[in-house]
């Protein structure tokens, strides 16, 4: 009797906890924008990822009888000033400027959701951990972020490569610079929950922190984290973009999207669609991932999912 009563339960857990996601995905189906978002970010990838399966043009191919020819049937997207085809260089290019935003995303999601629980959590860590947040908020993003890349390229580069060293460091300086809205947001939230009734009962039976955050805390946290991870794909995506327009990305043979732009900048009068393609294609993926972020917001909110 006890074993059925256990499988029991855990049925019924399991069932809930399917039937609260897809009261999550119906909610998150109501909202048009968020479902364009989701059908143009889902096609973005499946072109960056797919793509190059189907299109298998060398991007660092170099023909200089090629060079410099508008779009075509064989070159869509035309050819830059070496004759690299650009419609392969776009699909190499959102890899990495994928890579680096979910990447750097993760890792300032990390960062942001354990200052925030710690905080919110610990009274005595409260004040230092916000304190930090305040000074981090503080700093101008762009200067901190050419000082760590300028400071430590090299050295990277010595020791992963020049592709390698430059990625670590992007999703390193994006990450580090980028957790303190999350961390805020999350520490509210906790701040909240510690009021909570169900908190409180498992106070009274004495669970240890740990169990407690894991267990009570972080799982209904989720909402904010989820947005903001929506967010900061999109911001980090910017920034690197940023930086390589700037020209302190990676190496020029290893196309992103924002070295596709600082590469078409030279070329913008003669063939404006250099800019143009990949300007488009960071457009295109910021906005749906934000609108994507508004609808897991929405669906994710009870007070909004119960209407």
């Amino acid at each position: 009797m006890t074993k059925t009563a256990v499988h029991s339960n855990d049925a019924t857990e399991e069932t809930a906890t399917r039937s609260q996601w897809w009261d999550v995905w119906d909610q998150f189906k109501t909202h048009r924008g968020a479902m364009v978002g989701l059908i143009i970010f889902v096609s973005i990838l499946l072109f960056v990822v797919v793509g190059p399966w189907v299109w298998t043009i060398d991007p660092t191919h170099i023909d200089i009888r090629a060079r410099n020819q508008g779009p075509s049937l064989a070159h869509p997207f035309g050819t830059d000033q070496l004759g690299r085809d650009i419609f392969a260089r776009m699909m190499a290019g959102g890899q990495v400027s994928m890579a680096v935003g979910m990447t750097a995303m993760a890792l300032s999601l990390f960062l942001g959701t354990l200052i925030g629980v710690l905080a919110g959590y610990f009274k005595w860590l409260d004040g230092p951990l916000m304190r930090l947040t305040d000074l981090f908020l503080a700093l101008p993003l762009l200067p901190l972020l050419l000082v760590i890349i300028l400071l430590f390229r090299e050295r990277l580069s010595s020791v992963f490569g020049p592709e390698g060293g430059i990625f670590i460091l992007m999703v390193f300086a994006i990450g580090i610079t980028s957790w303190m809205q999350a961390a805020r947001i999350v520490r509210g939230d906790v701040l909240a929950l510690k009021e909570r009734e169900f908190v409180l009962a498992a106070h009274s039976i004495g669970t240890a922190p740990r169990k407690m955050i894991l267990r009570h805390i972080l799982p209904n946290v989720m909402s904010p984290i989820m947005v903001s991870a929506t967010l900061g794909i999109a911001n980090a995506i910017i920034t690197e973009s940023a930086l390589s327009f700037l020209g302190l990305g990676f190496p020029p043979d290893f196309p992103t999207w924002g070295r596709l732009l600082f590469d078409g900048v030279d070329f913008l009068q003669q063939y404006p669609e250099r800019v143009l393609f990949p300007g488009i294609a960071i457009s295109l993926t910021v906005l749906s991932v934000n609108y994507i972020g508004d609808g897991l917001r929405d669906a994710l909110d009870p007070r909004i999912r119960g209407r």
